[in-house]
């Protein structure tokens, strides 16, 4: 079966082909530099398209799995961090390279102070006047006033529910690393990069979270056999980190994935954290591209039977998720120590020595590995890959055969007499007017088609963002309101460390859980919703070209007629098709606003929230006064807290209001309108193509008719070598076609 990279290597050879072609018959004496023009261009933007393409690949799957083992064993060697922190915010992509290389993209300062002043949102002992408006984390008097503020938070303003409080870890993260990585951020994003000898130091980013907290991207290049051209693997952060922006970085990788490996620990089988990133995958509409791989720790287990019966539950429980579920039970660090070989350090040889002396357990992995690596070859290089370069294959059948009925139209034409010549010039003339006819009908159709799509699209995305029953802000306004908190352990809280901690505490509760109800809940629809326009889009511009199909074959084939005389048989065509919208996103540049960007509203919450208590003090101390009876100091702190958590879900839901309003209008004109030009462009290509190809200029034919016979024999001569050229390229590109469509029997 030919691999993805062969694939793309022999059209991209196919295409050179193409342009030698076009440049030989350009050299022929007298012939106008203008006849190739349309068809050099369509193989230029293809040339260009395929060179882009890559196959993704991400790996995924919880804290502990063994992610980063697994995608090492892919890549058949120790290049990505093991056992990397719980905080790392950072999508590790890796491809094939001719040395080893990282490229680290670093963060803005505005980033990074961005981040900082989200956080910083009711931190308590923090001063106002260096606090979430004006902080700047560049100003060392700043960093001093946060370490301060930090250090002064006791335990329980450090955990929110059973994890570590984000907000707090990410602030301490920025601290810790500002002084090694400040003259590596700048005012724009900087790359740094280490190869060679200098490549392991890219872990030291990866796998420590102050580092990695200053990071946008890590991209890695490696000089492995076992990683292949044209296709990405990542390393994915744990799905279940507690952090509900890396979930949404993951989202945005995962829109741009071919394939999702998901990897499940076989000392904890399937949990529920994997059962709720796995629901949200499903919402996202990409459950069909996700297979499983259950990663063995050989020391769990007591043999092949073992792990059979554990393997028949995790697939029985993922069925509930998606039928018949594609899973494999392989050991991730046993291939990797085994590919590694004499590099192990000493307790890795032992570990492996000690697992090859269970055969049976090794012939199992052994086993369950190798099955593995045939479905993601058949996966990439029939599945994936077909949908990638159908396109492209049809487009450039199209050139080619227009190229062999050039050559040999005009080789026969070079043997007429001027008056035959001038007939067929005539001939092809009327032909050409019927096209461009066609051709202007369908521009305007699509012209057309595609404002009334774009004006139903737009008021569809209003519906969909609005905050009216049933629409998404609506959904976000009620978690807000109705979100309960037990205001008990707070008051309690305010009693030993003060109202300005409690409220804060209650703030850090109520913001985790609205940000993980975004990042599980509304970006999955968000984005189930762009798939749902994506398909729409499909539909209605291929449905409006439809009825022109029969005016544009009946044209051809009027052609094909006129030139048959000429020993010419322009090919039958075929209908004209969009390319798989993912494609067609990647080709345009277009892609969804960020996931992370649901969240990254402000909430400036502050002054009145905290000012409640000292509200209620003075009403106590008027009651005093007026010798009424005062209310219990328990429910007091609770009734401030409940009226300053009030104010808050008010001004968080104003902010949402204004975030949705600026996020709708980038998805309405940045995503679904320029989706809708590009759709609509790729087919008035694909229409041209289909068009220029069969019926091309003649005329300048007609100044070579004045030429010696012999010289005129030379260039018919050229010209029937040619149309033999490209009918070898032709053939070619059916085998090409032929490979994509084949599907291995069984």
């Amino acid at each position: 079966m030919d691999t993805f990279s062969q694939t793309k290597t022999e059209l991209l050879k196919i295409i050179e082909g193409l342009d030698t072609l076009f440049a030989s018959a350009r050299s022929i004496p007298g012939m106008a530099d203008h006849s190739f023009e349309d068809w050099e261009k369509t193989c230029r933007t293809i040339h260009t398209q395929i060179a882009k393409e890559i196959l993704r690949v991400a790996v995924v799957g919880p804290i502990k799995s063994g992610k980063s083992s697994f995608a090492n064993s892919l890549l058949g060697g120790d290049y990505l961090k093991r056992g990397a922190g719980v905080v790392t915010s950072i999508v590790t992509r890796v491809r094939c390279g001719r040395q080893l290389r990282a490229d680290l993209f670093f963060k803005t300062w505005d980033d990074v102070n961005a981040e900082i002043r989200q956080a910083l949102v009711l931190l308590p002992s923090l001063n106002p006047e260096s606090g979430p408006e004006g902080f700047d984390i560049r100003r060392s008097l700043d960093r001093e006033q946060l370490q301060l503020a930090i250090d002064r938070m006791d335990a329980e303003l450090l955990i929110s529910g059973s994890t570590r409080n984000a907000s707090s870890v990410l602030l301490s993260s920025y601290l810790n690393g500002y002084d090694r990585v400040s003259e590596k951020v700048g005012a724009d994003h900087r790359t740094v990069s280490f190869s060679g000898d200098r490549f392991a130091a890219q872990r030291d980013f990866s796998g420590d979270d102050n580092l990695a907290v200053y990071l946008r991207d890590i991209s890695l290049e490696i000089d492995s056999d076992a990683m292949e051209p044209g296709i990405e693997i990542a390393d994915c952060q744990g799905s279940d980190s507690p952090n509900p922006l890396h979930l949404a970085m993951i989202q945005d990788y995962l829109l741009l994935t071919h394939l999702i490996v998901y990897v499940i620990s076989s000392r904890t089988g399937l949990r529920q954290a994997d059962i709720r990133f796995l629901s949200m995958i499903k919402k996202m509409g990409i459950m069909d591209n996700t297979i499983f791989v259950l990663n063995v720790d050989f020391n769990e287990h007591d043999g092949p039977e073992d792990l059979q019966i554990l393997l028949g539950r995790v697939e029985a429980e993922l069925s509930m998720l998606k039928p018949a579920p594609e899973i494999y039970a392989c050991s991730a660090l046993f291939n990797l120590f085994r590919a590694d070989g004499d590099r192990l350090a000493v307790k890795e040889s032992q570990r492996l020595a000690q697992w090859s002396a269970d055969p049976e357990m090794v012939r199992f992995s052994d086993e369950q590995s190798l099955a593995f690596k045939r479905a993601l070859a058949y996966r990439l290089t029939v599945e994936r890959s077909a949908l990638l370069l159908e396109n492209h294959v049809a487009r450039l059948a199209v050139v080619a055969d227009g190229a062999a009925q050039w050559h040999r139209v005009s080789q026969d034409l070079m043997g007429r007499d001027a008056a035959g010549v001038a007939a067929a010039v005539e001939r092809v003339r009327e032909q050409q007017e019927k096209m461009h006819r066609v051709k202007a009908i369908i521009r305007n159709t699509l012209d057309g088609a595609g404002r009334k799509l774009e004006s139903e699209l737009k008021a569809e995305a209003d519906r969909f963002f609005s905050y009216r029953p049933g629409g998404v802000l609506a959904g976000v306004v009620s978690f807000i309101h109705d979100h309960g908190i037990d205001f008990t352990p707070y008051v309690t809280q305010a009693d030993r460390s003060g109202f300005n901690n409690a409220l804060y505490s209650a703030f850090q509760e109520f913001r985790g859980a609205l940000d993980g109800h975004m990042a599980e809940t509304v970006n999955p629809e968000i984005i189930r919703f762009a798939h749902e326009q994506e398909q729409r889009i499909r539909t209605h511009l291929e449905g409006a070209t439809g009825p022109y199909e029969a005016m544009a074959a009946d044209a051809l084939s009027q052609y094909a007629d006129a030139m048959a005389r000429h020993g010419a048989a322009p090919g039958p065509g075929q209908r004209v098709t969009l390319p798989d919208m993912a494609t067609l996103r990647t080709m345009a540049g277009i892609s969804l606003p960020p996931a992370d960007t649901t969240m990254r509203y402000s909430a400036r919450i502050r002054t009145e929230a905290v000012l409640r208590l000292g509200f209620y003090s003075a009403v106590k101390w008027f009651k005093k006064v007026l010798r009424k009876p005062l209310q219990d100091p328990q429910e007091e702190k609770r009734t401030a807290l409940a009226d300053g958590m009030a104010r808050i879900r008010r001004e968080t839901e104003n902010s949402m209001r204004f975030h949705f309003k600026s996020y709708r209008e980038n998805f309405k004109f940045q995503y679904l309108v320029k989706l809708v030009d590009a759709a609509a462009g790729s087919l008035y290509e694909a229409v041209s193509d289909r068009f220029q190809a069969y019926v091309t200029d003649l005329s300048t034919l007609s100044g070579l008719m004045g030429r010696e016979a012999q010289e005129r024999q030379q260039t018919r001569n050229t010209l029937a070598d040619l149309a033999r050229q490209a009918d070898e390229l032709g053939r070619r590109i059916q085998q090409v076609r032929e490979t994509l469509e084949r599907r291995p029997s069984g």
